[in-house]
């Protein structure tokens, strides 16, 4: 199973990330947790300076830009 993390504060980009990672989950008919992470101190730990951010088992894979479901696919 995936351990997915979305990386923000809970500005409407990190929301529409969350809702855009969601849908590529079902899309793909995977097993995957999907995490909110919005503590500044937590987000922090992964390096990242700019939200959102989309975190594949414990690997940044894009920070900064809302990604398309498709665009997620690729990652998963």
């Amino acid at each position: 199973m995936k351990k997915i993390q979305i990386l923000g504060t809970g500005c409407a980009k990190c929301k529409t990330l969350m809702a855009n990672t969601e849908e590529s989950v079902k899309a793909l008919g995977i097993e995957a947790t999907i995490e909110k992470v919005e503590k500044i101190q937590d987000i922090m730990k992964f390096g990242v300076m700019t939200t959102p951010a989309l975190v594949v088992d414990g690997v940044v894979k894009s920070a900064g830009k809302v990604l398309s479901p498709e665009d997620i696919k690729k990652f998963l």
